[in-house]
């Protein structure tokens, strides 16, 4: 990203809002070269104690909140997102002078937690997809880079023998949306081929690692068509993707899963199977860098 776009889009963080630990911006707005005005940037905010940052937003911006959460106090809107939604309580239509925001704020452990076990796979899909980091934090890029690892597993278990490279990226992007019923009627029906379009470049940096480990590993071929990448599954009867759940189903039944030896993706497909949260193990999952442009 450039340096004026960054400093640009970190603007309310500077001038609006109390500090948070992570923030990335994200949304169709900023995949457009001239965006309508009527439009917003999107923000999700890690912050360490909601219950603190929200008591200390309500006093800098109150007008944020609608009349009756301000009212209820920061224990409330805390409540609200961990009881009613997933987790995230958003503040949209705010107002930053000639913008439009909307911003929503998190828990740094519930945002962890939905990243590395899918939980309410809401912020672990958002982060799938590029997004623009404005405040960075390692522990997020730990847990991601395993959550990268599982949207790269679970694709490419749902796409046919040979793919493209497209083909890849839009059925990641498409993991998130799998069950929401506003992609029956609300939301436009190209809206993932959009995202991927307006962002193909930073989903093959994202990515790229990741589908040239499956090539070197030999379970996927790779050849060109063009500027286009075509890909070839290669079904081996012990691939390890195939391995990795029989062993965790094998675990899973004899009740011996914890005397495991250490793997990251191990952990991780445990958590997701199991509900298991792993958030203890997550600090030497190794970094696998997400999209900071």
């Amino acid at each position: 990203m450039q340096a004026a776009m960054a400093a640009e889009l970190a603007g309310p963080l500077r001038d609006l809002l109390p500090p948070v630990d992570f923030c990335c911006a994200y949304g169709s707005t900023l995949l457009h070269a001239r965006p309508d005005k009527s439009s917003m940037v999107d923000y999700i905010l890690g912050v360490a104690d909601p219950v603190q940052w929200h008591s200390e937003n309500l006093q800098r911006n109150p007008g944020h909140y609608s009349s009756w959460m301000a009212r209820l106090g920061s224990g409330a809107v805390t409540g609200l997102a961990d009881h009613v939604g997933v987790g995230v309580y958003f503040n949209p239509f705010v107002e930053w002078r000639d913008k439009r925001i909307k911003y929503g704020v998190v828990g740094m452990k519930n945002l962890a937690l939905d990243i590395l076990t899918w939980d309410k796979f809401y912020l672990s899909g958002r982060l799938q997809k590029p997004v623009h980091v404005l405040v960075d934090n390692w522990d997020i890029r730990k847990v991601n880079a395993v959550n990268l690892e599982m949207a790269t597993s679970a694709s490419l278990l749902l796409l046919p023998a040979e793919f493209s490279e497209h083909d890849l990226y839009a059925k990641i992007c498409s993991l998130s949306y799998m069950g929401d019923l506003r992609m029956l009627f609300a939301e436009d029906k190209d809206k993932v081929k959009k995202i991927v379009d307006g962002s193909f470049q930073s989903f093959q940096l994202m990515y790229r690692p990741l589908v040239q480990e499956y090539i070197t590993e030999g379970l996927l071929k790779t050849s060109s068509h063009g500027h286009q990448k075509t890909f070839q599954q290669v079904h081996l009867p012990f691939a390890p993707t195939n391995a990795l759940f029989r062993e965790i189903e094998i675990l899973h039944l004899n009740g011996t899963m914890h005397s495991r030896p250490h793997n990251h993706m191990f952990d991780a497909l445990y958590g997701v199977t199991s509900g298991h949260h792993l958030i203890n193990d997550a600090t030497s999952v190794p970094m696998l860098s997400y999209h900071t442009a």
